[in-house]
């Protein structure tokens, strides 16, 4: 094995590594949700698309699509465990109409994912076209994937509050992203790079985005914590009066 080939596998672990920290990232979320017994303002887009860019990553990743792309299929199998927990999870406290956008989402990533299959597997002989045509798909949705939080950006922008924007899904996504940049860079590999590339960028203006409005996030809650023990105090003088109050 020669040191190319080494520096490649040992990114490729670490993009594992970042790549299961980065689907772990949405724990605390989904903690918050159980808790809370609500989905809030919480979207489930990212999750779905993550879901389905994963699904042809292991597709991608597979011997008879692309050899040696194993590692990819690898952290690809762990997203699509993982995602389907949080979409489950998303679904079982969301109301009716939410519900039926993920049934009707995951309908289609599933149809769309068999034919895929299909058409790859039975219908492509060669690898070398089996590879291209999962990896123009795969550029697409790992696109959308790294892309899914631009509605949660606007409605940063909109609120001024990063709030519904975690930190550390954040990094977490910026730090995955690099990682396969480099192991795609190594063997070159194009379809990796342009998505994962793509998926830095985004991840550089989600950072970027934080640090310009969390200060006003901070004003925003210490805000809405005054005004509740305002209120709070108000309801306990009142409760005091109307004690107090003699009777006629």
């Amino acid at each position: 094995m020669t040191r190319i080939d080494i520096a490649h596998t040992i990114f490729g672990i670490i993009g594992n590594i970042l790549g299961v920290i980065l689907f772990l990232s949405p724990v605390p979320t989904f903690v918050a949700i159980c808790k809370k017994g609500s989905v809030e303002q919480y979207s489930v887009a990212p999750y779905l698309a993550t879901l389905m860019s994963c699904m042809v990553g292991v597709l991608y990743g597979l011997p008879l699509v692309h050899p040696h792309r194993l590692l990819v299929a690898t952290i690809a199998a762990s997203g699509c465990i993982l995602q389907t927990i949080y979409v489950t999870i998303f679904f079982i406290f969301s109301d009716r109409i939410k519900r039926l956008k993920v049934i009707m989402w995951l309908l289609f990533e599933l149809i769309f994912i068999t034919i895929l299959i299909i058409v790859t597997l039975i219908g492509v002989h060669n690898l070398k076209t089996r590879s291209e045509i999962v990896g123009t798909i795969s550029v697409a949705l790992t696109i959308m994937m790294y892309a899914s939080p631009l509605a949660i950006m606007k409605m940063v922008v909109k609120t001024k509050s990063v709030e519904y924007m975690p930190l550390f899904i954040s990094l977490a996504s910026f730090g995955n992203s690099v990682a396969w940049t480099t192991y795609a860079l190594i063997s070159f590999d194009p379809f990796l790079t342009i998505s994962n590339g793509a998926g830095t960028l985004l991840g550089v203006a989600q950072l970027i985005l934080y640090a310009i409005y969390y200060n006003s996030t901070k004003q925003q809650i210490v805000s809405r914590e005054g005004n509740m023990e305002m209120n709070l105090s108000q309801v306990v003088v009142d409760n005091v009066c109307q004690e107090t109050k003699p009777n006629k």
